[in-house]
């Protein structure tokens, strides 16, 4: 496992930031860690960082345990805070040189214009980085993180404050990297998580309250939605009389349509149309949002 998570606290005095977190994140993977403001989240990320140190508990990068004077796993890891710390004074090619010899990295000026190459910093790799647009200083960033070729890239809030090209172009970056790298992705845009990773973490008063892939945590096996829409005009109190149909709401030109019975509600609809002599234009279950599971979880 690139990380090793058990049992993991963290108190400030007498309050628990962090209550026995655990888990563990494979090479190759792209994970979200969702949580809403206060939760634990930020804290938890400084701990696997190795910025700040835990109460109890055992973190290990590639198998290393992490501590806050532990070089070894600081190169074992890339990290993106949300605020991406810069020297705007600097040349992005003197900048990235600088991080590099930081982390004493042999050959230091082939490494910079191969990270230069890998972010897509081309066209803007003579400019102060005070001139570059926020997507380009992400950029910057990026290529920082990974000018020592870690094995893990923890990313803050990566994409905050970009426009939609640039969310895009961040979005593919990191899909990119994270094919060789473990990735942690922090972030509060619900799509972006979707977009991206292979697994979704969410953290709520310093507990994880879910672990999965964002398509199992979105498909609620203790009801059944279906978005229906009928030619002609039917009534709530009409579609409200179907067997096994326990709640209607109109939507746009439909009907959505809920049960909590263990039936395929589709069949059900079709079949009363079909008696009803009724025509079905659109019959589809829909499934909740990773937004409203999220909502759920953390409300």
């Amino acid at each position: 496992m690139s990380i090793e998570v058990k049992n993991l606290f963290k108190y400030y005095g007498d309050q628990a930031a962090v209550k026995d977190v655990s888990f563990t994140v494979s090479k190759g993977e792209i994970v979200g860690f969702l949580g809403p403001n206060g939760a634990g989240k930020s804290t938890t990320m400084k701990i696997l960082t190795g910025f700040i140190s835990a109460s109890s508990g055992e973190v290990k990068i590639c198998g290393l345990p992490v501590d806050v004077d532990s070089l070894n796993t600081r190169q074992l890891i890339g990290y993106l805070p949300e605020h991406n710390p810069l020297y705007l004074d600097m040349y992005v090619k003197e900048y990235l040189e600088f991080v590099g010899k930081i982390y004493h990295i042999k050959n230091v000026k082939e490494r910079v214009n191969e990270m230069i190459k890998a972010v897509g910093l081309d066209v803007e790799q003579n400019k102060k980085l005070s001139a570059l647009s926020k997507g380009y200083r992400q950029r910057v960033g990026l290529a920082a993180a990974i000018i020592h070729d870690p094995e893990v890239l923890i990313l803050d809030e990566p994409t905050s404050g970009l426009d939609p090209n640039q969310l895009v172009e961040i979005r593919e970056l990191i899909k990119k990297i994270g094919k060789s790298k473990t990735v942690i992705l922090s972030t509060h845009i619900m799509r972006e998580v979707e977009a991206i990773c292979d697994r979704v973490l969410i953290i709520n008063k310093g507990q994880i309250v879910a672990d999965n892939t964002a398509s199992e945590l979105q498909s609620d096996q203790s009801h059944q939605t279906v978005y229906a829409e009928f030619e002609g005009t039917v009534s709530k109190a009409t579609l409200a009389k179907i067997n096994h149909v326990r709640k209607v709401e109109k939507v746009m030109n439909g009907w959505l349509l809920e049960t909590t019975d263990d039936v395929d509600l589709r069949k059900v609809i079709a079949q009363y149309a079909q008696q009803n002599n009724l025509l079905v234009l659109t019959l589809k279950t829909e499934g909740k949002t990773l937004e409203e599971v999220f909502k759920e979880l953390t409300k």
